[in-house]
């Protein structure tokens, strides 16, 4: 059965990242398994920016939306059918500041979407982006991941539950400027043990 992997990076850094590096070696241990199809999303090529009229596109009844509607809510609709098509997310993720990266929270803003990829219903939100796995690639020079100062790995754990993505794992680099090889060892021995399912 051929798997569909997506693999989005949101360094900053072309040369050099550790992210990028920790997404790469993901997608080809989760090669092994077989055959995959890789769509490859590069936030540093730049990504829209939620507006008021991208706001007011959204808000507005599908059946109701203009063509100038349609046409803020393109970019959206990508990286939603991306994330549709998908059967495994690869998210290499940079700590800055104690966060993500600009460009990866502006993608949470455009793919998460009521009635899109959740919905409101009596016991609550529902994500409607079910029976699908997501591998957090986090590399950090200074923050321990799930420690008391680390704002990264919580959110995207519980934006991609809220959109209904719950199997979710950590591959860390995490403590590079403290113990560059005993992060990039621990790295390593997480990418070993994924399974391509």
């Amino acid at each position: 059965m051929m798997t569909t992997i997506l693999q989005i990076d949101s360094s900053m850094r072309r040369e050099g990242s550790t992210s990028r590096k920790l997404t790469s070696d993901i997608v080809s241990k989760l090669r092994e398994g077989g055959d995959a199809t890789v769509i490859h999303r590069d936030l540093a090529d730049g990504i829209e920016i939620i507006d008021e009229s991208w706001i007011g596109a959204n808000f507005t009844p599908a059946e109701d939306r203009s063509d100038d509607h349609l046409g803020k809510l393109a970019a959206s609709e990508e990286l939603v059918s991306e994330l549709e098509a998908a059967d495994i997310i690869v998210i290499g993720v940079p700590v800055y500041n104690f966060g993500v990266p600009a460009a990866l929270k502006a993608w949470v803003d455009l793919v998460a979407r009521a009635r899109r990829t959740f919905q409101y219903t009596e016991a609550g939100p529902e994500g409607l982006l079910k029976g699908k796995r997501a591998i957090l690639a986090i590399a950090s020079g200074g923050t321990a991941v799930d420690s008391d100062v680390d704002f990264t790995t919580p959110y995207l754990r519980h934006v991609l539950a809220f959109l209904g993505i719950t199997d979710v794992s950590i591959v860390a680099a995490d403590l590079l400027m403290v113990d560059p090889a005993k992060a990039q060892a621990s790295a390593e021995a997480a990418i070993a043990g994924l399974a391509a399912a």
